[in-house]
């Protein structure tokens, strides 16, 4: 499966990043989104696709996930992303599906391809508590 995005910038890295479903902008100025903010968000958006997925396969139910995820750069050039954090809340969740979900995002840690890609450079760590 072959993904394509297009980026176009001005001479001040301000720019436009536009995909098959979307588009953003990119850059320093207020709103825009930085690289690593999008690589974050890839993250995130992979491993909600992959924890949703394995959810609906088990059945279990919840009322919506949340991700706040943080990357800690090495100083050392190139500046790879030393330590992720993922920190996850599920609301909404039967007390006895907890444990079922924590195995479910485990999972998904597992076989999200984002996550395992940049665990090659990073040292990952999650967590997840539910409200």
């Amino acid at each position: 499966m072959a993904n394509e995005i297009k980026m176009v910038f001005d001479n001040q890295f301000h720019g436009i990043l536009s995909g098959h479903h979307g588009s953003t902008t990119v850059g320093p100025a207020e709103g825009a989104l930085a690289p690593y903010d999008m690589v974050l968000g890839g993250l995130g958006g992979c491993l909600n696709h992959t924890f949703q997925t394995v959810a609906d396969k088990k059945r279990l139910k919840f009322q919506a996930v949340k991700y706040d995820i943080n990357g800690v750069k090495r100083t050392e050039v190139p500046t790879t992303l030393e330590t992720v954090t993922v920190n996850v809340v599920v609301s909404g969740a039967d007390e006895r599906d907890h444990d079922a979900l924590k195995k479910a995002m485990d999972l998904a840690t597992r076989y999200c391809s984002v996550y395992q890609t940049i665990s090659q450079v990073a040292t990952m760590h999650w967590h997840i508590r539910f409200e």
